[in-house]
């Protein structure tokens, strides 16, 4: 891994949003739609935010403050955030990069069903399950500013989007095919690799107090009933997004080598996780 970029932006969740939308498998850009006979509209990207063209007023100051949020989780959200981390440890560019946790689109198609609570969960209720998982924190109140602003965000980095339409790019594209991880080669990769930035102790680095690069475990990292924690979620992260704006240039089999060898090292424990998968379904590579 680059010396100058993060292995895993990892946190969340969960927001699965990192750990909600990290669930999902996904693909290459959808192809442009015919809109007439003489124009040709491309369906809209994931683009970086420009915070120049966020308006002005009432809900303009809503979505720059929650760009903040995300970006400077836990110095605004103290009492919410126990790791110290942001949601964009994981969702990747303020949540606009595809394959990397992407909140794109994500307020058209909530409310949503989800398997790991056995019931369907509001947007705000999938956000908070970030902050208690992949932060390692409190929930927000979900009818609150902070939950708003955070919300008005997503909205504004969603304008264009079809409501209802899940685009290609949601959430980690899964590998298909997993190979049997090899945790004592995860160990070496990391040390040669990944130690330089997120360290040998996987605490990683806080240049000027803030995370430059986040703690991959340890008690300032995401606990166990983080998306991140399991096994083909973290692959999936890693192959997709590690190295920074090379993803893609690791094997699979490394891949799995490294996540395996990640998520098995000590974090702190969810006391919630005994009310996961009420239903049945349980995924093979969850922790618990």
């Amino acid at each position: 891994m680059n010396r100058s970029m993060p292995l895993l932006a990892l946190a969340a969740l969960g927001l699965g949003l990192g750990a909600a939308g990290c669930e999902r498998a996904a693909s290459d850009d959808a192809a442009p739609r015919n809109v007439s006979t003489t124009t040709v509209v491309p369906p809209p990207a994931f683009r970086p935010v420009n915070t120049e063209q966020i308006p002005e007023g009432p809900l303009g100051d809503a979505v720059r403050r929650g760009k903040l949020l995300v970006e400077r989780t836990y110095e605004e959200l103290p009492d919410h955030v126990g790791n110290e981390l942001h949601c964009t440890s994981c969702h990747i560019g303020g949540g606009t990069v595809p394959n990397a946790g992407p909140w794109v689109g994500l307020p058209g198609l909530f409310p949503e069903y989800r398997s790991r609570s056995g019931r369907v969960n509001t947007l705000a209720e999938r956000v908070n399950d970030c902050f208690e998982r992949s932060m390692n924190g409190t929930a927000l109140d979900p009818t609150g500013d902070d939950m708003n602003a955070i919300l008005a965000y997503m909205s504004y980095i969603s304008r264009g989007v079809e409501s209802g339409k899940s685009l290609p790019g949601r959430g980690f594209k899964k590998l298909e095919d997993p190979p049997t991880p090899d945790r004592q080669h995860g160990e070496e990769l990391y040390a040669t690799a990944c130690a330089s930035c997120h360290g040998a102790d996987g605490a990683g680095q806080k240049p000027g107090g803030v995370y430059a690069f986040p703690a991959l475990w340890g008690d300032q990292s995401f606990n166990v009933g983080a998306g991140m924690a399991r096994l083909d979620t973290a692959a999936a992260f890693i192959h997709g997004n590690m190295p920074l704006g090379a993803g893609g240039t690791l094997s699979p089999q490394d891949a799995y080598d490294l996540a395996d060898f990640i998520i098995h090292q000590p974090r702190p424990d969810f006391a919630g996780k005994v009310n996961d998968w009420p239903k049945g379904g349980k995924p093979r590579d969850a922790r618990y």
